[in-house]
């Protein structure tokens, strides 16, 4: 099989790993030309650049995307914890982190399994494969809007924005897709804002009542802005990452029979599974970072607007952090996975969507979902950084 052509073709090829493993071996650190930008891949060049005080979450020059100026979609970007630096991110990152904490994994995987049940009845993934898709989507949707206190009408409606405004975000949105996602962005303010009022006046136990005590304990700046964006923020995470996390779960344990039998004999293991295919073929794959400054990383000098490549996926795979990495290991000890990131961009959600992903390949597989069968020829949805397979989808043509 060829390999890809660069890093981001990478993300939807059927096996990037032996490519990464390449990079990783002769060239941890280096700049692609073609693409005009470093590619980071080795274990410490990754992890060199995410704990970096001069790499960016994004060019200072730019701090919400040109495309989506003047519209409710850079209202929603502006604030989100992900997208900012410096004093504004530590604030912002506390609140999250903090609301997080509150959250009960029990609750978690209940209402996924609840979600994951509901949602099964509905699209029927078994007679139907291909809504398995959309089902591993709407899921995350449902369980982190429930735990936000979004009721059952208001996320049916916010499952469909979620998808439009996911991919106004994306960098190769066309122009019909950044209008639709703007729009979708509108409607999901509206939507959070009526919800955070109605908090206040009817106090319930939920995330978004956690986040909203968490911004006004730390005295963060446009309290609701902020509370209102990263809700919608937690959502928008969720979304393309449980998907890809739910679908290559189902890859693996189609290529490892041997984890499929034991699966299907203690559902237990799925834990221990869905763990290693977020080091093994992560959803995520990469990320960006943007130099602000002169600065020495990994060896290589960097200078202010240079732009950084980040392939988790591979340093995922660098043997100095993970020995035999290209072996699958449920059981693997002192695993370390690079998906959710490491220093003050570290993304606290792990936890959460391991669950979220648990609870609908448990209802998958119980309902009679046979991963061998959906993946005879595994494609993958068009994108440069989310790993999601489009499974069942070519059963129907």
């Amino acid at each position: 099989m060829m390999w890809p052509g660069d890093p981001l073709a990478a993300v939807t090829h059927p096996n990037p790993y032996p490519y990464y493993a390449d990079l990783v071996a002769t060239r941890p650190l280096f700049r692609d030309e073609a693409l005009g930008l470093w590619v980071a891949s080795s274990a410490d060049a990754v992890g060199a650049v995410l704990i970096s005080d001069v790499c960016r979450v994004r060019p200072a020059a730019e701090p919400v995307p040109s495309a989506l100026l003047g519209s409710p979609a850079a209202d929603v970007f502006r604030y989100l914890v992900r997208m900012n630096d410096g004093r504004d991110h530590l604030a912002f990152k506390r609140a999250i982190s903090g609301a997080l904490a509150s959250v009960d994994l029990l609750q978690v995987d209940s209402l996924s399994r609840t979600w994951a049940r509901l949602l099964m009845e509905q699209m029927r993934p078994v007679d139907n494969p291909a809504r398995l898709l959309d089902f591993a989507f709407d899921l995350p949707v449902y369980v982190v809007g429930s735990l936000l206190g979004l009721t059952r009408d208001t996320l049916q409606r916010v499952a469909l924005w979620m998808g439009d405004f996911v991919h106004c975000l994306a960098p190769t949105s066309s122009p019909g897709q950044v209008e639709r996602g703007k729009v979708a962005a509108g409607h999901l303010l509206a939507t959070y804002h009526s919800h955070l009022a109605a908090q206040r006046t009817r106090p319930t136990n939920n995330l978004l009542g956690a986040l909203a005590w968490q911004a006004a304990r730390l005295q963060c700046e446009d309290a609701d802005s902020v509370v209102v964006a990263n809700g919608i923020g937690l959502l928008s995470q969720a979304y393309e990452a449980t998907a890809g996390l739910i679908g290559n779960t189902l890859v693996a344990l189609a290529f490892h029979r041997e984890t499929l039998e034991q699966v299907r004999a203690d559902p237990a293991a799925l834990g221990d599974v869905v763990r290693e295919v977020l080091r093994h073929d992560p959803p995520i794959q990469n990320t960006r970072r943007f130099v602000s400054g002169s600065a020495i990383l990994a060896g290589r000098q960097m200078e202010a607007g240079e732009r950084i490549l980040v392939v988790l996926a591979a340093a995922n795979r660098d043997p100095s952090a993970n020995p035999d990495p290209d072996r699958f290991d449920r059981l693997r000890r002192n695993r370390k996975s690079f998906t959710f990131g490491v220093g003050a961009h570290a993304c606290p959600s792990e936890a959460l969507a391991t669950t979220i992903a648990r609870g609908g390949l448990e209802a998958l597989l119980l309902a009679g979902i046979d991963p061998e069968e959906l993946t005879g020829r595994v494609t993958y949805r068009p994108s440069l950084n989310a790993r999601v397979p489009l499974l069942g989808q070519q059963l129907e043509t």
